[in-house]
């Protein structure tokens, strides 16, 4: 079998019995025994990754589960190369799960099972501009993460990158629910073969919060934001995660009072006598200094923080609760609109607090990386579900919704995003290993 195995791994399908005289089989079997051993050797287990520094006796590397896939040094293309930077381009092997396949799909992003008559939306891939990205492949992700524990914490849009995952890692398998309460704004899923833990914790403005008026001036809500203080929901929770994603974004666009050192210091759109309107990026900003803050405070936490950048809505038409809508079948060129306004405004303020709070955590030994899916969401205006989060017989009262993602979808490629960035994660965890050795 052994011999077969070989003949078939040099030559395909083709017998070597119709190719060489059969008395020379047994010479030919016993070269190939001491000459593709040590071969194999050779190419799994001496990347050049590992050529950094010479170990006389090498550790296996998290890169011989990947897949077979070897190891690169910092300064390939891959590593090098922004893949946050690009185009879409058609993927006609999309999508890799569908709402029949899997059950974490939330109803109101479940678009095919609600009548959305177009399917291209679910075909396309991230294409970087100096590189490629490969898709999603659960089974090195879950290889990376073995043993580990990962925390989604933000807003619902979090929440829908989290389903996404749970999505593309059913391929291998499903998970169990190990939530230590029946909150479903606080879910922990466990994949036992692989001892991984993907948790959620819902805080959409990031910071301690409280609803003040149900309605408000617009019908959503008035908040209280305690700007300068943590929400212990979950920072209280992460300090012993591998590694935290944080998001937030489309909560602040609703009415808000702002509290520091326990006194109101001003509102975005609260409409409140004497109390002056600093806007919603006065917040924002409050906002992630303190969740980072608080990030770099915990005295336990020794994982990896990504920040998620924002991902912009597309409502045409109106806004959102004035008929706007979402009706593009097709991903826009990155020529063919750009990131401004408000949507820059938010963007430029995430950027500029993870900086500070990024050099910050290089002095505490902390690891700060930036998730950057502003731009490729930027493109995808075809992604949302718009009407088709019901049906339409049914007596609800939403919005078109272009804010969240369909699933299958472009939300997808967040995975994509996130293994690239893992992996190289292990590619430096591995140097500083060799380094120091």
């Amino acid at each position: 079998m052994k011999f077969q195995q070989h003949s078939e791994l040099l030559f395909g399908n083709i017998s070597l019995k119709q190719l060489i005289p059969k008395v020379t089989l047994l010479a030919i079997f016993v070269i190939l025994i001491f000459t593709l051993t040590p071969l194999s050797y050779h190419l799994y287990g001496n990347s050049s990754l590992l050529k950094i520094k010479e170990s006389k006796n090498p550790a296996p590397s998290i890169h011989d589960h990947l897949n077979n896939e070897p190891a690169r040094l910092s300064s390939t293309s891959e590593e090098k190369c922004d893949i946050f930077n690009g185009e879409w381009v058609p993927n006609p092997k999309a999508p890799y799960y569908t709402n029949t396949t899997c059950w974490a799909i939330h109803e109101h992003q479940n678009c095919m099972k609600y009548g959305r008559p177009d399917s291209e939306f679910m075909k396309w891939r991230w294409k970087p501009n100096d590189c490629d990205l490969p898709i999603f492949n659960p089974f090195q992700f879950l290889e990376i993460v073995r043993g580990k524990t990962m925390a989604f914490v933000g807003d619902s849009v979090g929440r829908n990158q989290m389903q996404s995952m749970m999505c593309l890692l059913s391929r291998v398998e499903w998970p169990i629910d190990t939530s230590y309460t029946t909150d479903e704004h606080f879910k922990r899923w466990t994949y036992p073969s692989y001892n991984f833990t993907m948790a959620f914790f819902w805080t959409p403005h990031l910071v301690r919060a409280q609803l003040a008026d149900a309605n408000g001036p617009t019908q959503t809500g008035l908040f209280n934001l305690y700007l300068d203080e943590f929400d212990e929901k979950w920072t209280t929770q992460v300090e012993d995660f591998d590694y935290i994603i944080l998001n937030g974004g489309h909560w602040f666009f609703r009415p808000m009072v702002f509290y520091e050192k326990q006194k109101i210091v001003g509102c975005h759109y609260c409409q409140l006598e004497n109390v002056t309107d600093l806007t919603k990026f006065y917040g924002y900003r409050k906002a992630f200094r303190t969740a980072f803050k608080v990030i770099n405070s915990l005295t336990k936490f020794k994982g990896v923080t990504f920040l998620r950048t924002f991902a912009p809505s597309h409502f045409e038409n109106g806004i959102w609760n004035q008929g706007g809508d979402c009706v593009r079948t097709k991903p826009f060129r990155s020529n063919q609109t750009q990131l401004e306004g408000i949507d820059l405004e938010l963007y430029m303020i995430q950027l500029e607090e993870f900086k500070t709070a990024e050099k910050e955590a290089k002095m505490k030994g902390l690891k700060f990386r930036l998730l950057d899916t502003t731009q490729a969401m930027l493109l995808r205006p075809d992604g949302h579900p718009s009407r088709y989060g019901h049906w339409p017989h049914e007596n609800v009262t939403l919005y078109n919704d272009c804010v969240h993602w369909c699933l299958p979808g472009p939300i997808d490629t967040w995975s994509d995003f996130l293994l690239h960035m893992l992996k190289m994660e292990v590619i430096r965890s591995e140097r500083i290993h060799l380094k120091t050795n």
